[in-house]
């Protein structure tokens, strides 16, 4: 009760503002969309000290998370980065840990959408800096003076808000089109983005979107079957129980449908419809329509939903399930948006592609040294079943766990714009993987990192260092680099994140099932050299050094940074031995392990506070 309080405090005290406002607002910081990557945007730059407003066309927070109803969490569960974290650790306080998350078989995290709203608007209630005017349509964007401004409805009022600085969180990019800046949509050309699992030639297709319904069980004998939808058809629906997974080869029974509906099944007797084969996608590209344009096309998608619970209702006998009268604020008690899972793809500094997630370190940009956000779902796309749409060959379009880019959230053109959400810039196919909501979570938050730091340092995002962002990111909890095996709570995180982004010691990459892997093996030990090949990169003085294949020891270790440049003696090394804790006693021949490699180069050297650029070039 106190976490509700304080959300409607909050919403009664933005009224009340506007309400008292000449309708002409200011801000440091503006975004639009309070989406699952606007949310984070805010809370970050809010906790930096900026002042920031969010625009949000619905009563709630999340977007695809809460507000379109995908509340099942895919991907990141071993990687709780930053404000995703916290988020998950909120849902587990809700409802009494990680085992009464793990309801259903497509995730390790469901909840009900209300309550994944009512986190997040807890979560930004706190921060005094950021205000959200929610019920809010942008209407136009302009640049007057160097600064924003946007002109919007509010409760059917008109106003304007001005800010130097505005972060594009739409859902599907309308910002970056509004401001003519440039993006992309639609499959790209192999023989443009070098993927081989790209077609050959460019089309405007994009990903299938979902209308999903909440469904909630009210118990035997009730019948809360929905009136017969119009243009229902059974036979689409005929097969949406043949596989229990609709990518496996698995027959069809009855059986496999119960399992087909405990897929997406939610804490306390609900269900998330939002399911492939044969069941609510709907083939729909709406991105470049008009907003009213937008709204009509959808009713279709809303329908084909509407037919498919009523299939499920009484084809298959699940008439005890009905739409949950207790989520949406909407008269048809669905979601108050459909689910996208593409959009606008932005043109920005950098363009994270297929091979820079499959084999980071051979590309010529060194876009790991950037990374700002991580993930580890697989490249996923919903396509449909015309014969005439480029299938994607997904057995040569596996990769192991990834970060992205700083430099995908910054346009290359456009100044005072952050682009976040499923519109940086990456090619299609990566979209695949990006467009998940844990990345987007952590897209938003370090979007909000970047345009703090862009503000208080009065310069634009594209001029912002790479790893001032960084540390910023860090200092919240956030991954820089998907290592596994070295959790956030592990002692030394920062410093094997830090070491990690320099590439002077790399993790391995695996491709595995639904959550790829990256490992970085702290405990294994490291060779002379190994270690001399890492450091050259950053320190080509090492290459005096003559290593051996033998284990790295502390003495070989002190040789070694003093070529680098380190003024380390042995006396400073068992000092530093005894401030960082390790548990091995200290001996000239130690093999030290990998922990031991990263940990004290980052404290001698600091590799890490060498500038990089934004395609990971060293800069001296």
């Amino acid at each position: 009760m106190i976490a509700i309080r304080r959300i409607l405090i909050s919403q009664l005290l933005c009224f009340f503002t506007w309400q008292l406002s000449a309708q002409s607002l200011q801000t440091d910081l503006l975004i639009i969309g309070g989406g699952a990557s606007g949310t984070t945007a805010g809370i970050q730059a809010a906790r930096m000290g900026v002042k920031v407003t969010i625009l949000e066309e619905t009563a709630w927070l999340g977007g695809m998370l809460t507000a379109a109803g995908v509340s099942a969490i895919d991907g990141n569960h071993a990687l709780p980065s930053g404000l995703w974290g916290e988020f998950r650790e909120k849902l587990h306080q809700h409802y009494g840990g990680p085992r009464a998350v793990a309801t259903g078989w497509v995730s390790n995290t469901l909840f009900e959408p209300t309550v994944g709203n009512r986190i997040l608007q807890t979560l930004a209630a706190r921060e005094k800096q950021l205000q959200i005017l929610f019920n809010t349509s942008w209407t136009s964007i302009q640049k007057v003076n160097g600064r924003w401004q946007v002109n919007f409805i509010r409760n059917k009022r008109r106003g304007t808000i001005e800010a130097p600085l505005i972060i594009d969180a739409t859902e599907l990019g309308d910002i970056m089109a509004a401001t003519r800046t440039g993006y992309r949509t639609g499959m790209d050309s192999r023989l443009e983005t070098g993927e081989a699992v790209a077609p050959l030639k460019a089309n405007d297709y994009i990903q299938v979107l979902t209308y999903v319904a909440t469904l909630k069980d009210y118990g035997a004998g009730a019948d809360k079957t929905i009136a017969r939808p119009a243009g229902y058809d059974p036979a689409l629906f005929r097969c949406c129980c043949a596989n229990d997974d609709p990518y496996s080869g698995n027959g069809g029974s009855k059986m496999n449908c119960d399992h087909m509906m405990q897929y997406g099944k939610l804490p306390n007797h609900k269900y998330m419809i939002n399911w492939p084969g044969c069941g609510n996608d709907y083939p729909l590209n709406v991105i470049e329509m008009t907003r009213d344009a937008r709204a009509k096309a959808l009713q279709q998608a809303k329908m084909h939903t509407l037919r498919y619970v009523y299939y499920l209702q009484t084809e298959l006998g699940y008439k005890h399930l009905g739409l949950a009268d207790d989520e949406y604020p909407t008269a048809d008690k669905l979601p108050m948006i459909p689910y996208y899972r593409e959009a606008r793809r932005l043109k920005g500094v950098a363009t994270l592609s297929f091979n820079h997630l499959a084999h980071p370190f051979d590309q010529p940009e060194a876009y790991y040294r950037t990374g700002i956000a991580v993930g580890d779902y697989p490249i996923d796309h919903h396509q449909e079943k015309d014969p005439a749409v480029p299938k994607i060959d997904f057995s040569k379009a596996k990769v192991p766990s990834y970060n992205i880019p700083l430099g995908s959230l910054i346009p290359d053109t456009t100044d005072g714009l952050i682009v976040a959400e499923k519109s940086i810039s990456v090619t299609n196919i990566v979209n695949g993987a990006t467009r998940l909501q844990p990345v987007v979570l952590q897209v938003g938050q370090a979007a909000g990192a970047l345009a703090a730091i862009s503000l208080q340092q009065k310069i634009q995002p594209r001029q912002v260092a790479v790893r001032q962002v960084q540390q910023a990111l860090l200092k919240a909890g956030v991954y820089l680099m998907p290592y596994i095996d070295v959790p956030k709570e592990h002692p030394h995180f920062d410093a094997i994140q830090r070491i990690g982004a320099t590439g002077i010691l790399r993790g391995i990459g695996i491709p595995y099932t639904w959550a790829n892997q990256t490992w970085f093996y702290p405990q294994r030990p490291i060779s002379e050299y190994e270690f001399i090949q890492g450091l050259l990169s950053y320190y080509p003085a090492a290459r005096k050094l003559a290593p051996t294949g033998q284990d790295l020891t502390p003495a070989f270790l002190v040789k070694a940074l003093q070529a680098a440049g380190a003024t380390v003696t042995n006396d400073q090394l068992a000092t530093a031995w005894q401030q960082l804790q390790f548990s091995n006693d200290l001996r000239n021949d130690l093999p030290l392990n990998r922990e031991m490699a990263a940990v004290l180069t980052d404290h001698f050297l600091h590799p890490f506070d060498i500038p990089v650029s934004f395609t990971g070039a060293i800069q001296p």
